[in-house]
């Protein structure tokens, strides 16, 4: 019998139709679990073995540094004459340094300075680039000619003057370090941004968002900036690393944290001095910010995938 067409089948009488049994029906039946977008998010991230590992090391690096200053016995800045330069033992774990200070403790310090500096500077990036790429982007025309000029004339600045101008004004402290960095920092993030969303706003999503009366800030922030979120998360994470390993160099070069306070950059610069005669000294903070900085491109990788709408 060949197949009938959808007219034939609504000229049918009723009693050419029989009733489903109710041991066959399927009403129920959900063919996928409903989940939220971070739900999603996160069960695509947990597959990625390389990138969940890294974020367990930077939680236990963050634990580290919060709970070891607080609970041993030794502080960053207490000396202690007949225990200079030891080697690593069960009292000292990374050893003493010149003055007879806990390496570890001053380690686990130091993560509290160099990612503290590295999350807020990444996150200032952030908040400043993605508003000003995204109203430069999608407004276009003459406003994005001024705006990325003005992002152009910051770039090309070495950001290195920047901070010496304004540790000359504010002095050697955690705020002058931090507003530095976050001078010119941002504008990757703000090109970036424009980019995407300069692709992005022509797409039937954001002129059928626009039709239906949607405002220019909703289409910008739920639409263009959501649909990029995934090169947006992967330059934040590569801003994290980026801004402790300058925070790192200006501790190394000496125009960092000022002593007795502590980073890894200026544990760095300490151990320099020592390094003909005691080299492992240098090790513990050399190492803190290389499988940092490691984990954290890990996981901005990891999260980059999960995150972005086009790669579901």
């Amino acid at each position: 019998m060949s197949e009938l067409t959808n007219e034939q089948v609504r000229q049918l009488p009723p009693e050419a139709f029989e009733l489903l049994p109710d041991s066959e029906k399927n009403a129920d039946f959900v063919a996928m679990e409903s989940r939220s977008f971070f739900q999603d998010a996160w069960s695509n991230f947990r597959k990625n073995k390389l990138a969940l590992v890294s974020l367990y090391f930077i939680l236990f690096v963050c634990l580290l540094a919060v709970l070891v200053p607080i609970l041993s016995p030794f502080t960053y800045d207490g000396m202690d004459t007949t225990a200079l330069n030891q080697l690593p033992s069960l009292q000292h774990w990374f050893g003493t340094d010149k003055f007879g200070r806990d390496i570890f403790v001053r380690v686990m310090y130091g993560a509290r300075i160099s990612l503290s500096v590295g999350f807020a500077a990444a996150g200032i990036n952030l908040v400043i680039g993605v508003i000003y790429g995204g109203v430069a982007g999608y407004l276009g025309g003459r406003v994005d000619l001024i705006m990325m000029r003005v992002v152009d004339m910051l770039y090309s600045i070495p950001s290195l003057l920047y901070v010496i101008l304004i540790m000359l004004v504010f002095g050697s402290n955690m705020f002058s370090v931090l507003l530095g960095i976050c001078v010119s920092s941002w504008v990757g993030m703000a090109r970036l941004v424009r980019t995407q969303v300069l692709s992005l706003k022509e797409q039937e999503f954001s002129l059928a968002a626009f039709v239906m009366g949607a405002s220019r800030a909703r289409i910008l922030f739920k639409h263009l900036i959501i649909n990029s979120i995934g090169p947006i998360i992967v330059s934040l994470t590569m801003m994290v690393p980026s801004a402790i390993f300058q925070e790192s160099f200006l501790g190394f070069v000496g125009i960092g944290i000022s002593a007795p306070m502590s980073s890894w950059g200026t544990l760095a610069n300490e151990a320099r001095m020592v390094l003909n005669s005691y080299p492992l000294q240098i090790v513990w903070p050399v190492l803190s910010i290389c499988l940092t900085m490691l984990a954290l491109n890990f996981l901005g990788d990891g999260l980059g995938e999960a995150l972005d709408p086009k790669k579901r």
